[in-house]
C-alpha cells in the first residue's frame, strides 16, 4: 500500500489551523485542509503492514489502505468510491471523527500514524468539487414503505441505504432542521451545517421524503418541544402506515449534578447553551445565554464541554475554566499495553487552545450566588486509588461563577418515544436490541427496529452512520428476505 519505503522517507504533516485569535470571532471552520500533493505524500506512508488494524479501529470499517494507495497513486475518484462503500458521510466524520483509525494504524507502535482523518478529508471534498458525488436513485421500486423517526447520523445513514434498495422512505424530525445533533449539537465551527444541506439535496433526489417539526410520541419530551414541534403524530399511526419502523433519535437525556444551589439561575445543561447558538447562527432564532464578558465554569471534560468552552470564547467570555472528575491524564500513552485500541491520554481540542484553565480531580460541592442568580461555585479536590474516589480533606475551594454550563454526558435518549412505541429498554435506557443474528436491530416491537445512540446510546456520529447502514440491511432483510446491502 501506498509507497513501499513512504513510511520511512516521510513524516506526517497535520492540517493546519487558523490562528486562535482570528478563529474566535467567526463560526465558520477554520481547519485548512491538506493540498493535493501533501495528501498524496501522506497517502505514500501507509505501509505494506499486512493486518491493517485501521480497518477494524474504524466503527464503519472504512478501506484505508485502500484509498491511501488511490490517493497516492491520484486515482482520486476511484479512492472517492472506495470511501463510500463503506461511509455514506465522509465529509461529516473526516471534520468531526476523533479518527480511533489513526490509534490503530500499525505506524502508531513506535511513530506518528497515517493522517487517515486528513486522507479521507481531501477525498470528499474533492469528489464534491469535481461532481462526483451524484444522487444513486432506484433502479426499481419495492412498494414497501418504512419510517424513520429521527434524522441524525444514524437515521440519514438508514434512509439512503435503504432508499437506494428501492424502498419508500420518510423520515421524521421533531426540529424544523434536519440532521439532528449533528446539525445542533456540534458547534458551526467545526462542522457547517451546509454540508448537511448538500446531502439532504442528495437524498430528496435519491427519493427519501423529509418530514419536519413532526414529534413522534404521545408526548412532548418536555415543555421545550412545543417550541419546535408543530405536529405530533402517534405510533400507531406510522405502525399502520408503513411496512416497518426505525427509531433513531439521539441520546438527549443529560446527566444532572444534584448538589446544593443547582436550582440557581445561570446554571444550564451544555444543549441548553449549545442549540440555541447554532440556531442564532443559522439565522434561526437568538441564543439567549450569553458568555459575554462572564466567569464561565463548565462541568465535564468531553467533547461536548469542550463545544461549551469555543462558544464561549467566541461569545468574548471574560474567562473559561473546565473541571474534570477524574485525574489528568497522561500526556503519551503507553502504546506498547494499548495498542491497537484507542488510548487514554491528555488530549487539547482546539477550543482549548483558544483559551480555557483545565483542571481536573475536581468534584463540586455546591452552588451559592445572590438573589437567585449564581455567583460561584465551591468545588473539593479528590484522590483517586483503585479507581474509587474520595475527597482530599481540607482541599475545599471556590471560584467565580457567572455561568455554569453542564457538559456531563448524556445518561440515554427520550424515554418517551422508546415508551410511546411500547420498546423494552436495557439496563441503561437504551432500546433493546442486538445488533447481530436474524433479529439485528429489532426491538420487541415487530415492525420497529433501533439504530445509534436509541439503541447503543451517546456514542460517535461514525457509530452512528455504522449502526444506521447496519439497521437498514436488518429492515431490508426483513421486508425482503435477502438483502444486497453491505453490512
Amino acid at each position: 500500500m501506498g509507497k513501499v519505503t513512504g513510511f520511512m522517507e516521510f513524516e506526517r504533516v497535520n492540517e493546519t489551523y487558523e490562528a486562535p485569535t482570528q478563529r474566535i470571532h467567526h463560526y465558520k471552520e477554520f481547519v485548512l485542509a491538506l493540498e493535493d500533493a501533501e495528501a498524496q505524500v501522506q497517502g505514500a506512508r501507509c505501509m505494506d503492514c499486512g493486518i491493517p488494524f485501521c480497518n477494524n479501529g474504524c466503527p464503519v470499517n472504512n478501506i484505508i489502505p485502500d484509498f491511501n494507495d488511490l490517493v497516492f497513486r491520484g486515482d482520486w475518484q476511484n479512492a472517492l468510491d472506495v470511501l463510500h462503500s463503506t461511509n455514506n458521510f465522509p465529509e461529516f466524520t473526516g471534520r468531526i471523527c476523533p479518527a480511533p483509525c489513526e490509534a490503530a494504524c500499525t505506524l502508531t507502535i513506535n511513530r506518528a500514524p497515517v493522517g487517515i482523518k486528513s486522507i479521507e478529508h481531501a477525498i470528499i471534498d474533492k469528489g464534491w468539487e469535481n461532481g462526483w458525488v451524484k444522487p444513486q436513485p432506484a433502479k426499481h421500486k419495492t412498494g414497501k414503505r418504512i419510517a424513520i423517526v429521527g434524522s441524525g447520523p444514524a437515521g440519514m445513514a438508514a434512509a439512503q441505504q435503504l432508499a437506494r434498495v428501492g424502498h419508500e422512505v420518510t423520515v421524521y424530525e421533531k426540529n424544523d432542521r434536519v440532521g439532528g445533533l449533528l446539525r445542533y449539537g456540534i458547534p458551526d465551527f467545526k462542522m457547517e451545517k451546509w454540508l448537511i444541506d448538500r446531502r439532504v439535496e442528495q437524498m430528496q433526489a435519491e427519493g427519501v421524503v423529509f418530514k419536519t417539526s413532526v414529534f413522534v410520541g404521545k408526548e412532548a419530551l418536555h415543555e421545550k418541544i412545543k417550541n419546535y414541534s408543530s405536529k405530533t403524530i402517534d405510533p400507531a399511526e406510522l405502525l399502520a402506515t408503513f411496512d416497518a419502523v426505525i427509531i433513531s433519535g439521539g441520546a438527549e437525556q443529560p446527566r444532572d449534578l444534584p448538589v446544593p444551589g443547582r436550582e440557581l439561575s445561570g446554571i444550564h445543561y451544555a444543549l441548553e447553551f449549545l442549540i440555541p447558538q447554532n440556531k442564532e447562527v443559522a439565522g434561526d432564532s437568538t441564543n439567549e445565554i450569553r458568555a459575554t464578558d462572564k466567569h464561565i465554569v463548565v462541568i465535564g471534560g468531553g467533547d461536548t464541554g469542550s463545544d461549551c468552552v469555543g462558544t464561549s470564547n467566541r461569545h468574548g467570555a471574560k474567562n473559561v475554566t473546565q473541571f474534570e472528575l477524574l485525574p489528568q491524564p497522561p500526556e503519551r500513552e503507553n502504546t506498547p499495553l494499548v495498542w491497537p485500541y484507542w488510548p487514554t491520554k491528555l488530549r487539547t481540542s482546539s477550543s482549548h487552545e483558544e483559551g480555557c484553565e483545565r483542571d481536573w480531580s475536581v468534584a463540586t460541592k455546591r452552588f451559592e450566588g445572590k438573589n437567585g442568580k449564581v455567583e460561584k461555585l465551591i468545588g473539593v479536590r479528590l484522590e483517586w486509588q483503585d479507581g474509587k474516589m474520595a475527597e482530599m480533606p481540607n482541599s475545599e475551594f471556590e471560584i467565580k461563577a457567572d455561568l455554569v454550563l453542564l457538559a456531563m454526558g448524556f445518561v440515554s435518549p427520550a424515554q418517551q418515544i422508546l415508551a410511546a412505541f411500547g420498546v423494552e429498554q436495557d439496563a441503561r435506557g437504551n432500546a433493546k436490541a442486538t445488533v447481530d443474528g436474524q433479529k439485528a436491530y429489532h426491538t420487541n416491537i415487530p415492525q420497529v427496529f433501533a439504530a445509534g445512540d436509541m439503541r447503543r446510546g451517546q456514542s460517535l456520529v461514525v457509530w452512528a452512520i455504522r449502526e444506521g447502514r447496519q439497521c437498514a440491511r436488518a429492515v431490508d432483510e426483513f421486508l425482503m428476505g435477502s438483502s444486497v446491502l453491505p453490512r
